[in-house]
């Protein structure tokens, strides 16, 4: 079976997970702070904070930004369920608004569309790896956090993704570029802000443990108001540093890759995900667009499957699962078609021409033999 996505780790990845278990120092430490500055330099941000994860760096963000109950934050239902479950967890309501039908991102004229006076901020995904346009957003003149969740190595306007982001919050979750396994970052340019939300992640306390076991006195902690526990350990961040190092390459191989799907797909009258106007993306997830006459998505997924082909269903629409049965919303035309015709494709960095192949020839006899 050829995967649809397989993280890159190797012997380098081992070693330097095997040295933070050696140095006896597995809790957020010295390598969380090395990854913290290495990563937010990458990303063109000041200041990184590590997180257990790119969904509790968003509830960390929004959480920043003071929203709460009455509250309502703009979400695409074009994501991961994540994304507006962290606006729940600030006892908040996510609004979702449509997307665009060839990025599937958020826009300004979606957003503007559902803004009320309640709206407290934003939360752009840039969905895929595919980045948003986000100076457009940011002119409605609402806070903007960036979930950045699977862009890390795109880029916008000739700059990386998170570059001059108020707030921007990513993964390292497997299927993505660069993984610890689990984990998230947040970024921004504001230190008093990076402060605090390194005193959120750790319970509130106002001096960390680190800095306690490095001290040559007596340090006795207060815990200035409640907080978390959203803290990275050493043993992932000593991956991370390392996975850090791999993500140019590994964005030159996907692009490398995605050139030849778009060659290949080209006869089959499929419209597959590119890079928008105003950026580049990582193609962090390959997908494509159905035909209107082709068969249904689980079909085609199915005819995949049988012939050794792993693929997954399109980008979820959080609107339409069970966790959100009976939330309002307006029309969401672009998102359900989005999530019901589109199809993501294999692509991880052992993909080899003879699979793209293989993976393009089954797609074709998908959409001939069930249509048939």
């Amino acid at each position: 079976m050829i995967p649809v996505m397989k993280p890159l780790l190797g012997d380098e990845e081992a070693a330097a997970a095997a040295d933070a278990v050696r140095s006896g120092w597995v809790a957020q430490g010295p390598r969380v702070a090395a990854f913290e500055e290495a990563f937010a330099a990458r990303v063109g941000a000041r200041h990184g904070v590590a997180t257990s994860s790119c969904t509790t760096a968003l509830h960390l963000a929004l959480h920043l930004l003071g929203v709460g109950p009455g509250d309502q934050v703009v979400v695409p239902s074009l994501s991961f369920i994540a994304t507006a479950n962290a606006v729940r967890y600030c006892g908040a309501t996510p609004v979702f608004a449509d997307v665009d039908p060839l990025t599937g991102n958020l826009t300004a004229s979606t957003v503007d569309a559902v803004r009320t006076p309640r709206t407290r901020a934003v939360l752009l995904v840039h969905q895929g790896g595919v980045p948003a346009d986000v100076e457009s957003i940011k002119a409605l003149g609402l806070p903007v956090v960036e979930d950045a969740a699977c862009a890390a190595g795109s880029t916008l306007h000739g700059r990386p993704v998170g570059t001059g982001a108020l707030l921007a919050a990513w993964s390292f979750h497997p299927r993505k570029l660069i993984t610890t396994g689990e984990g998230g970052m947040l970024t921004t340019d504001d230190p008093s802000w990076a402060q605090r939300l390194k005193r959120l992640r750790e319970h509130g306390m106002s001096v960390s443990a680190a800095d306690r076991h490095e001290a040559r006195g007596v340090v006795l902690e207060q815990y200035t108001e409640t907080a978390f526990n959203y803290r990275m350990t050493d043993i992932q961040a000593a991956v991370g540093l390392v996975q850090l190092r791999r993500l140019d390459a590994i964005v030159a191989q996907r692009r490398e890759f995605a050139a030849r799907y778009h060659e290949l797909l080209a006869p089959l009258g499929v419209r597959a995900v590119t890079d928008p106007a105003h950026g580049t993306t990582n193609y962090q997830s390959f997908w494509v667009e159905l035909p209107d006459d082709a068969p249904d998505q689980a079909d085609v997924l199915t005819t995949l499957a049988q012939a050794g082909v792993s693929a997954r269903r399109g980008i979820m629409a959080a609107h339409t699962e069970p966790a959100y049965a009976g939330h309002r919303h307006g029309p969401l035309p672009v998102t359900e078609h989005l999530t019901n015709r589109t199809v993501i494709l294999p692509l991880h960095h052992e993909l080899t021409e003879d699979d793209q192949h293989t993976v393009v020839d089954a797609l074709a006899k998908a959409l001939v033999a069930v249509a048939s």
